[in-house]
């Protein structure tokens, strides 16, 4: 092959497959070519990759056991408040009721909201409808402090918006995007019950609120930037800032109490908070707040509010069906109870032989990462010993949690028989959400919370705990299977492993230490030469062309430098057993298998962290030199990169 061929991402369009690829070319396509072409994407879902696959399976299992136990062919398993779950799933399922309810069970909540006369009443009733769990145009949450992770405090973020990032309103899409939920709300309205003309004045003041909040709130790209959440303010200056709404009796009234201090996450929207929320834009916040509520409603309604709420997801992701009712049931009591189910789904399908050997791997990651550390030619003694300590302090949370969270306990679930409606639960639970997120203000941070259910193909790493998470479900082929070959465990779950181990030490994590508080632990020449191999990982992916859009490698950076860091490590680990290299590389290759639909990728790159998969497999793997041996590339190659264009950081 010609030299020029030779690209970050491998030669050839990395979405078409074409078997017969060499690896050398494009180790991606090589790879799941023959995968690509015969697989189908379920006409309820925008995309299928090894992911999905498994998740899939975990869905169908579930759902038939929900099934079984609604329809008293199953016990229900003895998991606390899974009965509830069930509940909640019988009602969901109850379409006949659903459909005879029609717009019913809203009325109330939406006369609340229709009923706000003026911006003094805003003013009034704005704490309550935060306790009721409505849309505001801010928001409040209570989390670990950064700065010190053992105590919880009040954090202060700007607007929701309607696209699915502030980037998707510069693109050729985005009026088009906004007429469809511009029908699709005014559909809505007028199915509750609203006359056309004042459903289309909501919605005409609705996007004109959105409009300006949109060049005001934080873009993917600045929320990539987790330290830069981190702005504390005492409320006297924070309170100064506002003129037009009454912030000190919100916060008495919402909140119970007036804090000292509060965390302001997007300093640009408060800055300018008094030109968005005013009396002269009080019809905009209204209708603004009626659309955000009849949009977020309508799937716990009749089929017909399910099927007229679709069109907007559907041009967001191009899926090209509504998910089934019985999925949607499973998916409504998952979605509420998510711990809960997760701790089922575990216990009923997750081995202990299984966690022993994952917990083995696991720790022969940790032991290799140490290594590294002690090893890297670009850190000095005293951050590699800060940096061992962070690692060894890592917190290990596997298959499920062994207690589930309190506010499990705290939520009930009113049977059809007591006049309980689905969207009654749903909104009850909602409320319940709001009440237990405040009380934490006056609690210690609880680090035994999980941030994933059992039940997710997913795993995470958290600063602020420096804890790992490795659900049950994705502790399966073709990530992880006693059956398969040691070197294929090493190129899936092992990386993954790693990925997560590599978050700590991550543009973000780097700055946290092993108390998971914002913190450095760096010396300044360490730090730097960080800064620099950083930015190296930045250019390697950015203006990558994948299908329709253009890579942003700001955006996607710090899961690019956990991929580097765990497929590094998992090498490293492979190469001290003997294993097969190909067959390691062959399998990272084959978990980031991904078919997707046009749309759906467009709307995924404006919001992800993440690089696209295809990507993730090919440019990663051109930067390990034990790729190149394993597979003989050569100049020339499609999957060369020159040395000095290579990124290692761990």
């Amino acid at each position: 092959m010609n030299n020029k061929m030779a690209v970050r991402g491998g030669a050839g369009d990395i979405l078409e497959p074409k078997v017969g690829t060499r690896p050398q070319d494009n180790l991606y396509l090589a790879v799941n070519s023959e995968w690509l072409e015969n697989v189908k994407i379920p006409s309820d879902r925008s995309r299928i990759a090894s992911f999905d696959n498994i998740d899939l399976d975990v869905e169908k299992k579930l759902m038939k056991d929900f099934a079984d136990f609604a329809d008293g062919k199953k016990e229900v398993a003895d998991v606390p408040n899974l009965k509830k779950a069930v509940e909640l799933y019988k009602l969901a399922r109850d379409f006949k009721r659903r459909d005879e309810d029609g717009a019913k069970p809203i009325q109330a909540d939406l006369a609340l909201l229709e009923g706000i006369r003026d911006f003094a009443d805003f003013n009034l009733k704005a704490p309550d409808l935060f306790k009721a769990a409505f849309a505001l145009p801010f928001s409040f949450d209570v989390d670990a402090d950064m700065k010190n992770t053992k105590i919880n405090v009040l954090q202060f973020f700007g607007s929701s918006i309607f696209l699915p990032d502030t980037t998707t309103y510069k693109t050729d899409a985005a009026q088009k995007l906004l007429d469809v939920l511009k029908k699709q709300s005014i559909e809505l309205l007028k199915m509750a019950g609203l006359s056309a003309g004042q459903a289309e004045e909501y919605v005409d003041d609705a996007m004109k609120f959105d409009d300006k909040v949109s060049k005001v709130v934080k873009s993917s790209e600045e929320w990539a930037d987790y330290p830069a959440m981190y702005n504390p303010m005492p409320i006297s200056d924070f309170e100064k800032k506002i003129t037009n709404f009454k912030m000190d009796y919100f916060l008495k009234e919402a909140l119970g109490e007036v804090p000292d201090r509060v965390i302001v996450a997007e300093p640009c929207y408060l800055n300018h908070f008094d030109e968005l929320i005013n009396e002269d834009n009080f019809d905009e916040i209204k209708g603004w707040m009626i659309v955000k509520f009849i949009n977020g409603v309508a799937s716990y309604l009749s089929q017909d509010f399910r099927e007229a709420s679709f069109p907007f997801s559907q041009a967001l992701s191009g899926q090209p069906e509504l998910q089934s009712q019985e999925k949607q049931a499973y998916h409504l009591a998952n979605g509420i109870f998510s711990e809960v189910v997760g701790v089922y789904y575990g216990k009923t399908y997750f081995g202990e032989d299984a966690k022993k050997d994952v917990l083995s791997m696991i720790h022969k990651m940790l032991d290799v990462y140490e290594e590294r550390i002690k090893n890297s030619d670009w850190l000095s003694e005293e951050t590699k010993h800060k940096a061992i300590v962070k690692l060894r302090a890592l917190i290990l949370k596997i298959g499920y949690p062994d207690k589930i969270e309190e506010i499990y306990d705290r939520l009930h679930v009113t049977p059809a028989s007591e006049g309980g409606s689905l969207y009654s639960n749903a909104r009850a639970a909602e409320i319940e959400q709001v009440k237990y997120n405040v009380e934490k203000l006056h609690k210690p941070v609880d680090r035994s919370v999980w941030l994933m259910p059992g039940n997710l193909v997913n795993a995470c790493y958290d600063p602020q705990r420096n804890d790992l998470t490795f659900p049950a479900a994705i502790l399966q082929a073709p990530f992880y299977d006693l059956k398969q070959d040691r070197a294929e465990n090493f190129g899936g779950i092992g990386t993954v492993i790693a990925h997560e181990v590599s978050h700590a030490f991550d543009n973000n994590g780097a700055q946290f230490d092993e108390y998971g508080n914002m913190k450095n632990w760096w010396t300044d020449a360490d730090y730097a030469e960080f800064k620099k191999r950083t930015q190296a990982e930045i250019d390697l992916f950015d203006g990558i062309k994948y299908g329709p859009v253009t890579l942003n490698g700001k955006q996607i950076v710090s899961e690019n430098i956990a991929d580097q860091g765990g497929l590094t490590a998992a090498v490293q680990a492979n190469k001290g057993e003997n294993g097969d290299m190909k067959k390691l590389f062959e399998n990272f290759a084959r978990i980031w298998a991904n078919k997707q639909l046009t749309e759906s990728i467009k709307t995924q790159v404006s919001v992800d962290v993440h690089a696209p998969g295809p990507e993730r497999a090919n440019v990663q793997s051109q930067c390990q030199e034990e790729f190149y041996k394993a597979f003989d590339v050569k100049e020339g190659d499609g999957m060369w990169l020159d040395p000095e264009k290579r990124v290692v950081i761990w």
